[in-house]
């Protein structure tokens, strides 16, 4: 039987002012129901991450990410639902009303076992089968440049080597294609750049996404899309957005779906392009153990550092790498018996055959999860994945060595490599984030070793054992 997840959490109400999109605070006492948004902006040395809820009126109200996350568990996994919020009066304090809770409005049914049990980590659905997106180009008014055709933009999405189509299969492992993907365009906005991107200013996503849809509206139904892909001729502000697109599509009520903002040097690389589509697909950033806030410095994961060890495409640019694998996990493609959870409390020693995480068909474990017990904090919470990696293909065949990777888990579903080393590289494609034959890592937080004791045909071999330590701020053990 399928297990029924039901999510809570906690939000703060506020303001959002943005031209042509009503704003609006829930009122103490309130229950309101809508579209939950999640918002992904990425550029070169800065991040953002908003989460608003699009009611049924048009306006949108501001939902607090940090405490959003706390209460949620996983958040991700509620990207486009439905949900209700029950809005109570201010804490002690404060002025504003604060939104006390958040339910998905239909239970949220996970049809398959997590490997992680001390997170809600699994999505809410697993993504699965045919998943067509959809390109819509779209220019400014005052912009006539159309950098590329809808020819190339048709291509990216093709089962080729490295192109979409093939990326997202393997990534995978067949459970996700994205065969009848189209492209259309250039369709021209009303406005110009600078109406939607007024000078130093954040863009105006909401208008430019629906005007960008109003625009195609008579030429696609977009009712046969899983997901909007929107190109621009210009750049917008300096970021890529992933995560939500929301409009009235083909001319309905406004409806939220996989969507993401395209300015032209994150589609003329696929490796931002699919890092943007992940984010539509529910995949938040990964990150290394360094604690420096920069979630770009995680080689191992599209989802972080999608530029560095990265393979690279006379036409279609830098290519996305894979993605970690408590990635694969919460996006239901990894099969039960390809993972192994183990509690952080067990005492025998276990010694686990670990095939490479590229390998499509592999015959071992492909994912090990080591748990620590609950906590009463979910921002407390943690556990470690280990996976192993090797440069290989069109995809992986620049990663920074052949080895076991280790990440931490945060309570709120980020992963974090870890590093071995004293003082953590800023970025983890060093030695110290690799474990090699004849090297051990001590799981932080834990008495286990992490030992990896011999290479195979197909991988490794890793023994989890009790471990006794004294001193020293070394967490690998190199002999």
């Amino acid at each position: 039987m399928p297990r029924i997840l039901f999510v809570v959490l906690a939000v703060a109400g506020a303001l959002l002012s943005a031209r042509d999109v009503k704003a609006a605070e829930a009122a103490p006492g309130e229950v309101v129901q809508g579209k939950l948004e999640l918002l992904w902006g990425d550029g070169p040395g800065r991040h953002v991450f908003e989460s608003h809820l699009l009611r049924d009126d048009g306006t949108r109200v501001a939902l607090d990410p940090a405490q959003a996350r706390r209460a949620a568990g996983d958040l991700y996994a509620l990207i486009n639902r439905r949900v209700a919020v029950n809005v109570v009066a201010p804490a002690r304090g404060l002025q504003r009303a604060r939104i006390d809770a958040m339910v998905a409005v239909q239970p949220v049914r996970v049809a398959r076992s997590s490997a992680i049990p001390s997170f809600q980590a699994a999505a809410a659905l697993p993504v699965a089968g045919n998943r067509r997106w959809v390109t819509v180009m779209c220019k400014f008014s005052d912009m006539a440049a159309e950098p590329k055709n809808a020819a190339f933009f048709e291509q990216q999405y093709a089962d080729a080597p490295r192109l979409l189509g093939r990326y997202w299969k393997d990534v995978s492992y067949g459970k996700v294609d994205l065969s009848g993907s189209q492209a259309h365009g250039w369709f021209t906005l009303p406005h110009p750049r600078a109406y939607y991107t007024p000078e130093g200013k954040r863009t105006n996503l909401y208008q430019l996404f629906r005007d960008c849809v109003a625009a195609a509206d008579a030429v696609i139904d977009f009712s046969q899309f899983y997901g909007v892909n929107t190109v621009y001729n210009g750049e917008l502000d300096g970021m890529a957005w992933g995560g939500s697109g929301c409009a009235p599509f083909d001319g309905g009520p406004s409806v939220c779906k996989p969507g993401t903002f395209l300015p032209p040097w994150a589609y003329e690389s696929l490796a931002p392009f699919a890092h943007e589509m992940g984010h539509g697909f529910g995949m938040p950033h990964s990150d290394n153990s360094d604690g420096d806030g920069d979630s770009y410095d995680n080689p191992w994961d599209n989802m972080s550092d999608d530029w560095s060890n990265a393979t690279v495409d006379a036409t279609f640019g830098t290519l996305p790498k894979h993605v970690n694998m408590y990635q694969r996990e919460r996006m239901g493609w990894v099969d039960d018996a390809r993972k192994l959870s183990l509690p952080s409390t067990m005492q025998a020693p276990q010694e686990i055959a670990l095939d490479y995480a590229s390998l499509a068909a592999a015959s071992n474990r492909q994912l090990v999860v080591v748990t620590l017990p609950e906590t009463a904090d979910p921002a407390a919470q943690v556990a470690y994945t280990i996976e192993a990696r090797r440069p290989t293909g069109d995809f992986e065949g620049e990663l920074a060595g052949d080895a076991v990777i280790v990440h931490q888990l945060e309570g709120y579903g980020t992963a974090r490599s870890q590093d071995g080393d004293q003082t953590p590289a800023t970025r983890s494609n060093n030695e110290g984030s690799m474990f090699k034959v004849g090297e051990s890592f001590r799981l932080p937080g834990t008495s286990l070793r992490m030992s990896v004791v011999a290479r195979t045909a197909t991988g490794f071999r890793v023994r989890l054992s009790k471990g006794y330590f004294t001193g020293g701020a070394m967490q690998a053990l190199r002999k």
